[in-house]
């Protein structure tokens, strides 16, 4: 009787112990995952960032981007991964330190009407134009309107059509 009574507290210990272990894991991976919306734009923090298959260093290097400030988008997250998207819509693993929430934009090539971006002084179209802007180029985030977003492209800033940059969502509010 002695020995199922041992044998019981045993299981008992063994299951706590097991339980213990479960919840522990589960704090630990609630507490890496960032809290943060899903999908949102972040930017690469160096000029020289893995792209992997998948969320981990054991994955293969799919791409290498080599510019710091690019704006990606933040589509997934597992653990301290990120699945990024860009412009031209290619996926990859990114670890998070690697990324930041600076927020930066890309242009868009001209539109079917061959509007060529321009940067503006005011954010309306009958102001000064202070610049054409390259499609690819990619500047630093500074405001945005309903339709305009202030954009810093060195030297310059300006405001141009929220319509020919990617990097922020429709109706989407900038947060300082």
């Amino acid at each position: 009787m002695t020995a199922n009574i041992f044998q019981k507290k045993l299981q008992n210990m063994a299951l706590a112990v097991g339980l213990s272990t479960l919840a522990l894991s589960l704090v630990d991976q609630s507490n890496a995952e960032s809290g943060l919306p899903v999908p949102r734009f972040v930017s690469l923090k160096d000029d020289r960032v893995f792209a992997r298959a998948g969320p981990g260093e054991k994955y293969p290097i799919n791409w290498v981007y080599l510019r710091k400030g690019f704006p990606v988008e933040v589509v997934d997250e597992f653990d301290h991964w990120r699945l990024i998207r860009d412009v031209d819509n290619v996926e990859g693993w990114i670890h998070s330190v690697m990324l930041s929430g600076k927020r930066f934009a890309i242009v868009l090539p001209e539109d079917s009407k061959k509007n060529h971006p321009r940067l503006y002084r005011k954010p309306e179209p009958s102001s000064v134009a202070i610049a054409k802007v390259e499609p690819g180029a990619y500047g630093k985030l500074l405001d945005c309107t309903k339709d305009w977003c202030r954009i810093q492209f060195e030297p310059y800033r300006g405001w141009i059509r929220r319509t020919q940059i990617w990097g922020i969502f429709p109706g989407e509010k900038l947060t300082k």
